[in-house]
């Protein structure tokens, strides 16, 4: 069966390809949107803030239902709205007067337009699978330096740990140098592997998820590491360790390179 989608109509699509080739069309149906400097900007932060609320929600709630509250880290901490509105509030400040210049940037020297078929399944999960391994290495090394080395602390990571128990608004509390740091990561990834546009989104969702599902506070029992067997990935409470300890627990996601070099403080947590 050929895909009236493809470049090249001779070529015939593979069945994972057909599989996603309904999402990415209807993806496509905002191309002009997508491409223009506006949409890294509202993806990022609609995405990050939508990812937020739940948890912000829940926050709330913990004063009327305290059953909730067994799947806090910190049963008896909810954060204030003095701790929310700073997160919530440098969050749009960054994204607006520091990544939409950048991103103008490159839009004003890109001009590359959407591919009209989808990518395979297997090839997006793998690509998407790498690109995590890959942030996971680069945010170890970079944010070991930031707390070994004391000037790097003081001046640039120090930011983020102003809030010793984490809430998800928390999350992207962190000065300029650090989210474009980790803006960097994200982007290198994807284009070292170039990944097809709807791998990129998909992968930069996950990140953004998982960036905020560590730093929620809640310990649920589809909570991630929960899905993922023998230890492999650290979760909330692994993260929540790093930020009462500062020595331990330094990759973002997985616990290898902790393990590999001593650092690994594992998280005792109810099942």
């Amino acid at each position: 069966m050929s895909c009236r989608n493809c470049s090249q109509p001779q070529v015939l699509c593979s069945s994972e390809q057909l599989f996603l080739q309904p999402l990415w069309d209807r993806v496509r149906s905002w191309e002009a949107f997508i491409l223009s400097p506006f949409f890294p900007v509202i993806f990022s932060i609609t995405t990050y803030v939508g990812f937020c609320l739940p948890f912000v929600v829940l926050d709330v709630l913990c004063s009327w239902m305290p059953a909730l509250r067994r799947y806090k880290i910190h049963p008896d901490f909810s954060p204030s709205a003095r701790q929310l509105l700073p997160c919530l509030g440098q969050t749009l400040y960054q994204h607006v007067m520091f990544v939409f210049p950048v991103t103008l940037l490159y839009w004003a020297r890109s001009l590359a337009l959407l591919p009209h078929e989808a990518p395979e399944l297997l090839l997006l999960l793998y690509h998407v699978l790498l690109c995590l391994l890959l942030f996971d290495t680069e945010f170890f090394v970079w944010h070991l330096l930031h707390h070994k080395v004391p000037w790097l602390y003081r001046t640039f990571h120090k930011v983020h740990h102003q809030n010793p128990s984490s809430f998800a608004l928390a999350t992207q509390y962190m000065s300029v140098w650090e989210l474009f740091s980790l803006g960097v990561f994200d982007m290198v990834n994807v284009t070292l592997l170039g990944c097809h546009p709807l791998t990129a989104l998909t992968f930069h969702v996950l990140n953004i998820w998982l960036s905020v599902e560590d730093h929620s506070g809640y310990n649920f029992p589809w909570s991630t590491h929960r899905l993922v067997p023998f230890g492999w990935y650290g979760g909330v409470a692994h993260h929540d360790l790093h930020h009462s300890h500062f020595n331990c627990n330094f990759a973002p996601y997985f616990t290898h390179w902790d393990k590999i070099l001593g650092t690994l403080r594992p998280a005792s947590v109810p099942v």
